[in-house]
């Protein structure tokens, strides 16, 4: 039987960080009760690999004093989260924290997944704003790979850009990059 399923009571930050690591399930926890989601297929992973490398290339270019991790666990004020995408300040992560600190993250992406499209379109976008995470973007892969980018202003998300595939668009936050979504997903 999981670990997961013998936990009785609420679930604390703590708790979630204890569980044995387990790379086909991630484990979030939204307010008290934990989220358990399968681990992302090719595709997913294709493109959150396509969309590091650029990111991270464009902050280097850049010069920001960023890192670009995947999969990463952030505390947030109401839990934590694994966003698929996470730029936090390069001095959060120098001690190789088992965590982020939300204070550190300047933009959450996620992924859109079949099964969490709820979760990752609606109940993240939320939390991310609560906690006052300056941008979020969400990558849409149906029918056609589209990333739609969002910047914090007066404690929501404001629509900042839609790219879509087969275009170049140019972002300036949190850093300049010029990205076509059509070759992050494609084989």
């Amino acid at each position: 039987m999981s670990v997961a399923l013998d936990h009785t009571g609420p679930w604390t930050v703590a708790d979630v960080l204890a569980l044995p690591e387990d790379r086909t399930t991630r484990y979030e926890l939204l307010g008290e009760s934990l989220l358990m989601s399968p681990a992302p297929g090719v595709r997913h992973q294709r493109a959150s690999f396509r969309l590091h490398l650029a990111l991270d290339e464009a902050a280097r270019a850049a010069g920001a004093p960023v890192e670009v991790l995947e999969g990463v666990n952030v505390v947030l004020p109401s839990g934590l989260v694994v966003p698929d995408l996470v730029v936090a300040d390069a001095g959060a992560t120098a001690d190789d924290p088992v965590t982020v600190d939300v204070e550190a993250v300047q933009l959450v992406i996620e992924l859109v997944s079949p099964g969490n499209s709820t979760v990752d379109r609606k109940v993240k976008p939320m939390l991310y704003a609560e906690a006052a995470i300056p941008h979020f973007w969400r990558l849409e892969f149906d029918p056609a790979p589209m990333l739609v980018t969002y910047e914090l202003q007066g404690g929501r998300y404001a629509e900042q850009a839609t790219a879509l595939a087969g275009a170049t668009t140019h972002l300036d936050a949190p850093f300049p990059l010029a990205i076509d979504p059509a070759g992050l997903s494609r084989q």
